[in-house]
């Protein structure tokens, strides 16, 4: 594993439950839409990769697929297998999975490739895995990001909150632009027939204290962020954010959340 895959096993770990709770509603947007791009439905064999808390499966299930999950977290692959029952759910990592060539008719990792040291590897391996014909879908955040997915990290930079010296960022060689077209080049690069990508926005709405809840639980690396500074850190952040949710608040205390993520699929 690379350092950056070190770091999302630490990061990640025992946070299950904590994302469940949180991050995985907004994650949850682009199920529909990424199972289309897979064309997953009644009768084909699904690998869910990346499966967080069950989201993808139980949706997958729902179409008559036959489905099965992965995640690299021991409590993700608990969690599915509790959110879905009756799914195969492994302990596995990109970009080695435990599944011979050609095994399914459709792939999806619905933002996992955010959390993999070596993204075209990951790719590779999806593809080996997919047979002739199937399909690979994956989703990824688009970089820079929409305000809504900045609105915590603004906050963590107001309180002086910088990222922590463990928590490396991918390595250069590794890294992609996180555009359709920096997307769809490295799907056609790790060998997937007629990629293509589109951005997909959508306004999440949640709760101000459940959307900090996420990162205040030390979920994905701007939790990692905000936790830095332990609790004094946490508290200036949070005092910060209660500024700058104002732009986004609506009239019944909710929050309007602008998010933009890429979606990309292409052929095996």
């Amino acid at each position: 594993m690379t350092p950056f895959d070190h770091a999302e096993r630490r990061i990640w770990s025992g946070k299950a439950e904590a994302y469940a709770g949180t991050y995985a509603h907004l994650c949850a947007h682009l199920v529909p839409a990424l199972l289309d791009a897979a064309e997953a439905g009644p009768g084909t064999r699904v690998l869910d990769v990346g499966c967080g808390s069950g989201t993808v499966s139980a949706a997958a299930v729902a179409r008559g697929a036959s489905v099965y999950a992965a995640d690299a977290d021991p409590g993700m692959a608990a969690a599915t297998r509790r959110a879905v029952p009756g799914v195969t759910a492994h302990i596995a990592r990109l970009p080695e999975l435990p599944y011979a060539n050609d095994t399914f008719d459709a792939v999806v990792g619905n933002f996992v490739l955010n959390h993999v040291g070596r993204p075209l590897a990951a790719l590779a391996e999806l593809r080996r895995i997919t047979r002739p014909g199937g399909r690979v879908a994956v989703t990824i955040w688009r970089a820079p990001g929409a305000p809504g997915q900045t609105l915590i990290g603004r906050a963590a930079r107001a309180a002086g909150l910088t990222r922590p010296a463990w928590l490396p960022a991918l390595a250069p060689q590794d890294d992609f632009p996180r555009t359709p077209e920096g997307l769809a080049a490295l799907l056609d690069t790790a060998g997937l027939l007629d990629a293509e990508c589109s951005e997909m926005a959508w306004e999440h709405r949640c709760d101000p204290d459940t959307w900090w809840a996420g990162a205040e639980q030390g979920i994905g690396a701007i939790g990692q962020v905000l936790t830095s500074g332990g609790a004094e850190g946490v508290a200036a952040a949070r005092r910060a954010y209660d500024d700058l949710r104002a732009e986004f608040r609506t009239r019944e205390g909710l929050l309007v959340l602008p998010h933009v993520a890429l979606l990309a699929h292409g052929g095996a």
